[in-house]
Parts: structure tokens; sequence; C-alpha cells
């Protein structure tokens, strides 16, 4: 029985890993097939644990104790999108249905990821896995760009030619989900560092040393993300990096000056050298030419960005306070935006590009204050790990997991992420990291427990 159960364990563990690896190939699995895969898949698996978890009849863990809390959080946001779509608030029944399904899945995700990565060896399994999938994901998007191929896994690229976006149509959700990678590669490099007292000598073994594939890997994510030539993108990303950075550096006094050549490096090698051969001029330039301009709308003057998404996020303003605390319903903002939306806006266009505004205009306080509880509570971990000078793997953990979180709450404000299955579910993830960062405990434990 011990036997089975273990390797039904194992099963499991390696079954989740699979499931990360697929999220983001059949275009963010943001279709109805996919994402209802995605819901299938983490249904099967929650099933799988919970017979698991009483056949072993084992005792709650303290990283599934931790992240508790935070689950119960997720739980009654999907409670509250029950009610919505039985209780007549909703005037799109149909999406709120589907989204009711994948937070329903995102919650178990995050129960899943809590309780089976408990110790440290499986943490760092889990955040290889997510860097491995974020370098297929950036080496697919460089090769597809600078081939002229420009093909997606599913069907011929249509959109954003000459911009990486992966396996994504977006290239804004390419370099959501390669902020959240880059996090995790950054942190397992940080938790790995050497604990020796730092010498110039080694500088050449901390760049090329044995973790050189690792720093490999955040190169080539670093140069898909400047070839996505999301302005958004890689402003949070960097501008997180500089914010978590300066913090890790001046909390953690031991190894100071080791700390700032990594993150150092990471800023200047990766932005300033590499990324000049793969269109960082062309990002520039598309940030400086992010301008409001004056045009002629029915024979009125009407101010508008490059893009419109400064009209669309005005005119969806009053959507917010029509049903300020129980929202329209979740997934319903493609259908409630067209009342809403002026002559100046004559594109469709089936999200806020905000995700805050979004979720707003969806879900309502009543709902978006426990998913906002849910992030800031996982931030609170991660930071609290990172703080925790006496182990160095918690800290850069923490730094990885705070610099995910960090990077996509900034990026939310301009693009909607979140609304992607892909990037939720890994956010979701990035999360439960934050909480085993701070609670997770070594293999021979387990081994004791077992």
């Amino acid at each position: 029985m011990r036997c089975s159960s273990i390797t039904l364990e194992r099963m499991l563990i390696g079954s989740v890993l699979l499931f990360l690896l697929w999220l983001p190939l059949p275009i963010g699995s943001n279709r109805d097939w996919s994402a209802a895969l995605l819901i299938f898949l983490c249904a099967l698996l929650a099933i799988g644990w919970a017979i698991n978890a009483l056949r072993r009849n084992r005792d709650v863990g303290p990283t599934l104790k931790a992240g508790l809390p935070m689950f119960g959080l997720l739980v009654l946001c999907q409670f509250w999108v029950l009610l919505q779509w039985l209780g007549g608030v909703s005037v799109d029944t149909g999406a709120t249905f589907q989204y009711l399904m994948l937070g329903c899945a995102y919650s178990l995700l995050f129960l899943l990821v809590t309780d089976l990565f408990r110790t440290r060896k499986r943490l760092s399994l889990l955040l290889g896995t997510l860097v491995v999938s974020g370098t297929f994901q950036a080496f697919f998007g460089v090769v597809m760009t600078l081939s002229g191929v420009e093909h997606l896994l599913i069907g011929s690229k249509t959109v954003y030619v000459g911009d990486a976006t992966g396996t994504f149509v977006n290239r804004n959700h390419l370099a959501g989900y390669l902020e959240m990678t880059l996090a995790c590669g950054i942190g397992l490099l940080l938790a790995l560092r050497d604990e020796r007292q730092f010498r110039w000598v080694n500088l050449l073994e901390t760049l090329l040393g044995p973790k050189a594939r690792l720093r490999l890997a955040l190169v080539m994510m670093t140069i898909a993300l400047v070839m996505s030539h999301s302005r958004m993108g890689n402003a949070a990303f960097f501008v997180s990096l500089l914010l978590v950075g300066g913090l890790f550096v001046l909390v953690t006094k031991e190894h100071r000056l080791r700390n700032s050549v990594i993150l150092g490096s990471l800023l200047l090698i990766d932005m300033l050298v590499v990324s000049q051969y793969f269109g960082l001029d062309k990002l520039v330039d598309r940030m400086a030419s992010t301008q409001f301009e004056n045009v002629l709308v029915d024979g009125q003057t009407a101010a508008r960005a490059n893009e419109m998404r400064d009209n669309v996020f005005a005119a969806a303003l009053p959507l917010a306070r029509e049903c300020l605390f129980t929202g329209h319903g979740a997934g319903s903002f493609e259908v409630v935006f067209p009342k809403a939306a002026g002559a100046d806006i004559t594109q469709h266009f089936d999200h806020a590009h905000n995700d805050y505004l979004q979720f707003i205009i969806e879900y309502g306080l009543l709902g978006s204050l426990p998913l906002l509880a849910f992030v800031i509570y996982g931030l609170y971990h991660a930071q609290r790990a990172m703080w925790q000078h006496e182990s160095v793997y918690r800290s850069g953990v923490g730094f990885g997991a705070s610099l995910g979180i960090l990077t996509l709450l900034i990026h939310s404000l301009a693009d909607f992420n979140l609304q992607i299955p892909a990037n939720a579910a890994t956010y979701v993830v990035i999360c439960a990291v934050g909480v085993l960062a701070n609670n997770h405990f070594r293999e021979r434990r387990a081994r004791a427990r077992s």
C-alpha cells in the first residue's frame, strides 16, 4: 500500500509538470477546446491527488497548511461567480459558467502544487520545468521570427508578424509568460548560488560555470522578451527586477557583492549587450512612438492613442461604476462593452486591456477583492522567504516568486494576461511557489514522515 501510494504520488508530480509544459502550447489554452481540456486535466489530477491523500492518511503538511487560506480565497471567489451564474446577475451566463469552471481548475491546481512540491528537490524540479517551458517558448518565437516562417504550433500566424509570439497569438501574452518563467529562472539561479565568500576570480565561474545552461536559458528568454516588442511587458519586467533586486541587495548583507554581480549581469549583459542584436532599437522606437495625437472623429477633434487602449479604458469605466459591487458577470466584458463604446472605437474588443478594470467590471468588488487578497498573500509569503538570510535557497526562491508576482501586477495595468488560461494558471503556480519558498522542507524530512 505504501509503495503504491508513493508511486501514485510520483506519477501525479510528473503529470503536473507535463501539464504545465502543455498549457501554453495550444495558443495559450485560449480556445474553447483547449480551455475545456485544461479544466478536465485539472479535475483528473485533483481526483488522483484526493485518492492518494485518502490512501496514505497523511497529516496536512506545512506547505498545504500555509496555502489553505489562499485556497479559501480562491474558493470564495468561485462561490461568488456561482452566485452570479445562478442568481441572474450575469448578462452572459455561458461565459460566466466557463469562467467558473476555469476558476475551479486554477484553485485545484494551486492545491496540487502547494502539496505535491513540498520538498526542496521537488520545488527545484517545478522551477526547472517552468524554465524549460519558457526557454522553449523563447526559442520557438525567436526562430519563427528570424526565419520568416511565422507559424504557430496550431495554424499560421496572421497577426504580430515580425514579433516573437511563441505559441501564443498575442506578443504581450508571450511577454507575460516569459516574465514569469524568467523570474523562476532568476530565483533558481540565486537559490543555487555559492555560499563561499565572493572573489573576483570567481566571476567567470559565476557566469560560465556549472549553472551555464540555466544562464543561457535566461539569455534566450530575455532575447525573446525583447523581440516580442511588448512595451509594457519589457518595462514591467525590468522595473520589477530593479525594485525587487534593489531590495534584495539591501536586505541581504551576506554575499551582497555576489548578489549584485549576478543581478547586474542580468541587466547589463542581457539588456544592453545581447538585446542590441535582437530588436532593442525597435522596442525603444515603439515606446517612443506611444503618444497621443489629435484626430477628426465625426467632425470633432478627439485625442487618441496609437492603439486606442486609453479610449477603451475611458469608455469602460462607467461599466465598472454601474455594478461596482456585484459586477456584470465573469467573462461578460465582450457582451457589455459595445453599449459603452463610443464612435471613436471602431474595433472589436473582447477584453479591457487592463486586468484590474476588467475584473471590477465582471466580478465586482465582491469577487475581485478575494483575488487581490490571494495575490497579496502570495507576495507576503514570497517576501518572508526572501528575508530569510540564514537560508540561501529560501531567499533565492522567494526572490523569484516576488519578481514573478510583481511583474505581472505591473503588466496587468495595460494588458490582459490574466484572461489567458495558460498565463492565469501559471500565475497561480507562481503564487504557490511563494508559499513553497517559505514553508518547504528537505527531502530527508519527507522520508522520515513517510
